[in-house]
């Protein structure tokens, strides 16, 4: 029988890095374009983010603290999701910095601002795949016990995709082919989806 190292997380892991999202990975990045009713631009990825539902087409990324994409999108109800490839890794981990919120990010990290169609929020024009989304939801987490989290998770509906076509082969999007990273947790670990690690399986019927 396997020797399991066991915790609670409200009484610590005992490790020198919190495990939890290194377990529950590699996981796909959101990286998030969103404006202030300003006209501020903000830029920034999270790595607690996934798609929750076909119809309509809704995702969603969860932000631990008050950010500037979560306050930009409640005033705007409008983001874009950017697909973050291994030829924009650099860049987007410049997004990541902590800066003042007047600061845009397309601008330090050297990215092109491509307009949107559907909602008045630029796509990353670097990026093979965007996503432009409304708003659906935004709900602050909360405990088992009923206390809130400072985590606020965002939901929203997918109204308009822009996929790069060399992706797309006999009407069929190929996954690895756009060489995507993921987040693996720790402090810096990343995945990168390749064609050579794919393998399919059939559900049974």
């Amino acid at each position: 029988m396997a020797d399991f190292h066991y915790y609670e997380p409200s009484k610590g892991h005992g490790l020198r890095h919190d495990p939890f999202n290194a377990i529950v990975g590699p996981r796909p990045i959101g990286w998030i374009s969103s404006k202030d009713a300003k006209g501020h631009i903000n830029l920034a990825p999270y790595s607690f983010f996934n798609a929750f539902c076909y119809v309509p087409p809704i995702i969603g990324f969860s932000s631990t603290g008050w950010k500037d994409s979560v306050s930009n999108i409640q005033e705007t109800k409008e983001f874009t999701w950017n697909l973050v490839t291994k030829h924009v890794a650099e860049q987007m981990n410049m997004t990541s910095a902590s800066v003042p919120h007047e600061t845009d990010e397309f601008t330090i990290s050297g990215l092109t601002k491509a307009p949107s169609r559907k909602v008045d929020v630029p796509r990353v024009g670097e990026s093979l795949v965007s996503f432009e989304c409304k708003l659906t939801q935004m709900i602050q987490l909360e405990g088992a016990d009923g206390k809130k989290a400072d985590a606020w998770v965002t939901f929203g509906e997918v109204v308009a995709v822009h996929i790069d076509k060399s992706l797309i082969r006999d009407g069929v999007y190929q996954t690895a082919e756009a060489y995507p990273i993921l987040r693996a947790g720790r402090m810096g670990d990343y995945a990168q989806i390749r064609p050579d690690i794919m393998f399919e399986m059939i559900r049974p019927r």
